[in-house]
């Protein structure tokens, strides 16, 4: 999230929660014998309001936006290990039952077909299983070795080697998602205040600009 989608994000706080506020304020009936710090305190609270129910139909969005970001943070990881496994342009999400269901059929050694599609996709619920737990086991890391030594040729050492670069950038990839949701909240709150204020003010202004309306 750059400084451009800060920056829109923020402008269109202001200007979406002043023009919802100025509305609700210069739309509103006039109070009549009502003391004029009433006035500007209930023009106040309905500008508050226009923003608060905007807040709530935008809320939907933008949790869901969140809530996708975070929640697929790990999975897209594992989906992308599992895809390159699968020779597929996406996985789907991670199963946490399928890991252990693989863990009970587990041999002590390499499968004659451990190149085959089934043996890949174990690997890459293997894979999704310990990016959850943010480490690879012992037992799953020597049983990876094992299938990787068995599937290209190399010996156990470069197969652990290759086990940990992996994960390492497939770690580094749902961290990263987590950064971007966590910056893009930080801004999302004082956006959220500014538009707060900007709406309860201009509220005030169209009260004001109502109440020098002349009845003709």
């Amino acid at each position: 999230m750059g400084k451009a989608a800060v920056l829109w994000l923020i402008l269109m706080q202001i200007m979406g929660s002043s023009m919802g506020g100025y509305l609700a304020g210069r739309l509103r009936t006039r109070w009549a014998s009502i003391h004029t710090d009433e006035v500007y305190f209930r023009d106040t609270a309905h500008g508050f309001l226009t923003w608060a129910v905007a807040l709530v139909i935008t809320a939907a969005f933008l949790a869901s936006a969140a809530s996708s970001m975070v929640g697929t943070g790990v999975p897209s990881a594992a989906q992308v290990v599992r895809g390159a496994a699968n020779g597929q342009a996406e996985g789907r999400d991670l199963d946490p039952n399928e890991y252990f269901v693989d863990a009970l059929f587990r041999s002590d050694g390499a499968r004659p077909d451990s190149g085959s599609a089934s043996v890949r996709g174990e690997a890459g619920r293997i894979f999704g299983n310990a990016l959850r737990q943010g480490e690879v086991p012992a037992a799953d890391r020597s049983y990876l070795d094992q299938l990787i030594a068995a599937s290209t040729g190399l010996n156990q050492t470069d197969a652990d080697k290759r086990v940990s670069d992996v994960f390492t950038r497939a770690k580094q990839l749902s961290d990263a998602a987590r950064k971007t949701v966590a910056h893009s909240l930080l801004w999302t709150f004082p956006a959220l205040l500014i538009g707060a204020f900007c709406a309860s003010v201009a509220a005030t202004v169209g009260g004001r600009q109502r109440d020098h309306v002349v009845t003709v």
